[in-house]
């Protein structure tokens, strides 16, 4: 998708919205469609009075704590690893992990460890066939947009692209995880007053 200089704002922004709405569109098979799945994990593991951790490098990770805030406002106890004040990680709870590539070494790393203490993991990644992370994982969530691992073609001269490196992934994450929140405050009966009666006043 190349951009061109003449194009205003209007243009620009609705090439990136229908680009990244496409993505939904895409099979999954024979991984579940990734929206249900995240939500049927999520509402598992707050029925179980489970924690929520969350782990992503760069602007996954930005993604990643978006979600992290959005599920405290919703209600379930959750941390994104590596802040000062996570708990451990124990049976009955849930890392959510994204290496859109396939695999980062501390996204390995750090699922291994949930793993080994007992902690189920759900693996965000466009690479389900060959990235390293999966094997760390209790059920993937395949998200079939362009990562870093894809973003150009050997021998193929492209114009330059409106959504480069990562960026589909990286929007297609903050427009999934808006879906997941609207569909689990419906799922776990919380109020639109409930939800943002939880935002911080320390601001």
């Amino acid at each position: 998708m190349a951009s061109h200089p003449e194009e205003g704002a209007s243009s620009l922004a609705s090439q990136i919205c229908n680009h990244i709405a496409s993505i939904f569109s895409k099979p999954t098979k024979p991984y579940p469609p990734t929206l249900d799945l995240l939500v049927t994990e999520l509402t598992a593991t707050a029925a179980g009075n489970g924690t929520v951790f969350l782990y992503g490098v760069g602007r996954e990770g930005l993604m990643l704590k978006a979600l992290c805030m959005r599920l405290a406002h919703v209600g379930l106890s959750t941390h994104f690893v590596l802040d000062m004040t996570t708990p451990p990680i124990t049976a009955g709870d849930l890392l959510i992990a994204s290496a859109g590539p396939g695999g980062f070494s501390t996204v390995d790393a750090i699922c291994s460890v949930a793993r080994s203490y007992g902690g189920r993991v759900l693996l965000l990644t466009a690479q389900p066939e060959t990235g390293s992370c999966v094997k760390h994982a209790n059920v993937v969530a395949y998200v079939a947009a362009q990562t870093m691992a894809d973003d150009k073609d050997e021998g193929e001269v492209k114009s330059r692209p409106l959504l480069p490196m990562g960026s589909v992934y990286e929007g297609t994450l903050f427009v999934l995880f808006e879906m997941v929140v609207y569909k689990l405050g419906e799922s776990l009966g919380e109020t639109p007053e409930a939800i943002r009666s939880r935002h911080t006043n320390l601001e």
